[in-house]
């Protein structure tokens, strides 16, 4: 059973919950959604509001949902759920029917976005802000290397309007 916490009140190390552990990006409703495994975000305070932001390529079908939904979660998992998460950063939604794949459970949230039963700790995001990667503003220009395609990300900025803990 969920419960809501402020934001601040969370105790986990958020470097740890997003690098190490993963986590999963999610947007859309019940009736149709995505979720995609990432390691790239952060929290913070912007616009005087506690937000997260993560980053989605554009050829990824999560994209697609980001871009048309209003709300998007946050999503994080004990250890035993690696696998699970694995799958879901290497399979595809267009090809494979993830939730059957990996035997997670969603929900519908509070603003209607999505959750997982097993997640340990869901933030749930209002998007306000997204801005595309442009290698022009890289100064280290190592960095390009990262996208031998050119599949530059598209940041996510987002309010989180509820912390959910188990």
């Amino acid at each position: 059973m969920f419960k809501n916490i402020n934001t601040e009140d969370i105790t986990e190390n958020i470097f740890k919950l997003m690098d190490k552990d993963w986590m999963l990006v999610t947007a859309g409703n019940l009736s149709s959604f995505n979720t995609m495994t990432a390691s790239w975000g952060g929290v913070g305070e912007l616009w005087n509001k506690r937000v997260a932001f993560c980053f989605v390529r554009p050829q990824r079908y999560t994209y697609e949902f980001m871009e048309t939904n209003d709300y998007f979660t946050l999503s994080f998992f004990p250890e035993e759920y690696r696998e699970a998460l694995q799958i879901c950063g290497k399979k595809s939604g267009r090809d494979i029917d993830k939730m059957a794949a990996t035997g997670l459970i969603p929900f519908e949230t509070q603003m209607k976005a999505i959750g997982f039963e097993q997640s340990k700790m869901i933030l749930e995001c209002k998007k306000l802000y997204f801005q595309d990667i442009d290698p022009k503003n890289f100064l280290d220009k190592k960095l390009d290397a990262i996208y031998p395609i050119q599949d530059y990300h598209r940041m996510y900025i987002g309010e989180i309007v509820n912390t959910l803990i188990q």
